[in-house]
């Protein structure tokens, strides 16, 4: 009898596909069907799988170990909860959900049900992104951090992010990704957060935009700001800024912006990593020449969720105390939805 878990696979779009070929790759992981609502075109890795269009139905149906959840944002918490009341663990794409209330509510079910729960923060499973983080917090604080992840999308990236924002504004969806890198590094709590943002395209909802910029102020005096930017009109210009600035120096991610804003390898990439030292001589010079560190080794996307999904499978068989992990989660996203909160309201808002 196999020991592979038996996972449910939901939401077929680029994250979805990548985790579902990280399961069909990986020993440990056994597919029993996946869950999309339209017709999508398959991997040729993926074609013998069960497809459902119905997700209530699949779960019933094939009583998974595990739930994959890669779907929009709106229906994250509903389908991880009716995951977790059939016993299954979960993974779940980030943000965990759409509000705080319901982020606590999958959180606390994942307890009391004793099941796992990770959420696909995949940067924490990035050898360069943990040693950028680490070399920082050898620094020593307090902290400025500038980081920002604009896309200029077009053509299908463009369909994609005009679904996404259907529900979830740029900064809120991928905004999780590096305000939780920000806390982990701060290892402070966040204590006020400004928001800015501006609709400029007549394809999105109204109330909805597709620019945005956060201010995060920390207890500890860190301060950090985050930028996103999803359309067709985004620069591609200085896209990509990764920085952590303390009064010891800074460290920095050189990214490879030969690649396109859209091209998903470019969010991850890191290339070079410089650290800079803040001492000075007598003669006011420099005391230390910076530091460049390659990083031409580094995974690309898939072999990132490959990663990611190692991590999960070892969560559960080693069974991993994820409550940081989860608590982590939910103060990331508690930050991006307060600096939307500040966008709508046009007021920084205290947390």
């Amino acid at each position: 009898m196999s020991n592979n878990l038996r996972t449910l696979v939901v939401g077929l779009g680029q994250m979805g596909l990548s985790h579902a070929l990280a399961y069909h790759q990986l020993q440990g992981f056994e597919i029993v069907g996946l869950v999309n609502r339209s017709t999508v075109d398959l991997p040729e890795a993926l074609q013998d799988y069960p497809v459902f269009s119905d997700y209530s139905q699949a779960l019933q149906s094939l009583k998974p170990d595990l739930v994959s959840i890669n779907t929009y944002t709106d229906s994250h918490a509903p389908y991880a909860i009716e995951a977790l009341n059939a016993d299954a663990h979960v993974f779940i794409e980030k943000p965990l959900a759409a509000n705080i209330v319901d982020a606590e509510q999958v959180v606390a079910l994942a307890k009391q049900k004793n099941k796992k729960l990770v959420v696909g923060y995949i940067l924490q499973h990035h050898p360069s992104w943990q040693l950028f983080m680490q070399r920082a917090k050898q620094l020593g604080g307090p902290y400025v951090m500038r980081m920002n992840l604009n896309q200029q999308s077009s053509g299908n990236a463009w369909n994609i992010h005009k679904k996404i924002m259907n529900t979830t504004s740029p900064i809120v969806d991928c905004g999780v990704h590096y305000l939780d890198i920000m806390c982990q590094v701060a290892a402070s709590k966040a204590v006020k957060v400004t928001g800015m943002g501006v609709r400029l395209s007549e394809e999105l909802p109204e109330g909805m935009y597709n620019y945005g910029h956060l201010q995060v102020a920390f207890a500890d005096g860190s301060v950090g700001w985050y930028e996103a930017g999803w359309g067709p009109m985004i620069s591609e210009t200085a896209f990509f800024v990764k920085d952590i600035i303390s009064p010891n120096g800074s460290v920095s991610i050189v990214a490879d912006t030969d690649n396109a804003s859209a091209d998903v390898d470019s969010h991850t990439k890191t290339s070079n990593i410089r650290i800079h030292h803040s001492a000075l001589n007598a003669s006011g010079e420099f005391v230390t020449e910076d530091e460049n560190l390659n990083m031409e080794d580094e995974p690309n996307h898939q072999q990132l969720c490959d990663l990611e999904q190692q991590y999960v499978l070892k969560a559960i068989t080693e069974d991993i105390d994820l409550t940081q992990h989860m608590d982590n989660a939910i103060e990331s996203l508690r930050i991006c939805l307060a600096a939307d909160e500040s966008i709508r309201s046009n007021k920084s808002v205290y947390l």
